[in-house]
């Protein structure tokens, strides 16, 4: 019985170096995401709605941001009960490490619009509109795979009637994901999936 929880430890441990220290540092590896690939990293339940999706609202769109933050800060203000925001995931830059902030079934604070927020998924992704260095490859081949589960799951259209801007949203006054982004090869990412 010992020696069957050191090994089990050593296996927590042995896992646990595997993902980056940055993502360590916001992901409780013990909680279930509702994307396989994703980790967790709670919203602060003061910045989002709790609901009972898709009974209670139907999911018929993914909404795609950019923070204007890094992957760290965006966290940061997810976990913070004053900001009055949250996304359900945010995708890392660099290595297209996926965090999920609020449970699907719940409703993110995202869109900036009621009306958009109960029916959506929302994404933010690490960087900035004016800095297209930040969209790198593996962001968006990590991102396309999470959004076309999503789809999947919810029987969604790969398409961008279904898969939208933040500046898309009636009344938003935000300009992501901006004009860097490249939405041709984000679809064509996520129909490959």
């Amino acid at each position: 019985m010992q020696r069957r929880r050191i090994l089990r430890s050593a296996a927590v441990t042995a896992t646990a170096a595997l993902i980056p220290a940055s993502a360590r540092a916001v992901a409780a590896p013990t909680a279930d995401t509702d994307y396989p690939g994703a980790q967790w990293a709670p919203a602060s339940t003061s910045n989002y709605t709790v609901a009972n999706r898709p009974s209670e609202y139907s999911v018929d769109r993914v909404i795609i941001h950019v923070a204007q933050q890094t992957f760290t800060e965006t966290i940061g203000i997810f976990r913070n009960p004053a900001d009055k925001v949250s996304a359900h995931y945010v995708v890392r830059s660099g290595d297209g490490f996926v965090a999920q902030c609020v449970r699907e079934r719940d409703v993110a604070w995202h869109a900036g619009n009621w009306d958009y927020n109960t029916p959506s998924i929302g994404i933010e992704h690490e960087g900035w509109v004016d800095q297209p260095s930040y969209f790198t490859h593996t962001m968006y081949e990590r991102s396309a795979r999470l959004t076309a589960d999503i789809c999947d799951r919810y029987g969604l259209p790969k398409d961008r009637a279904h898969i939208i801007g933040h500046h898309e949203v009636p009344g938003s006054d935000h300009t992501d994901p901006g004009v860097h982004w490249d939405w041709v090869r984000y679809i064509r990412l996520v129909n490959l999936v």
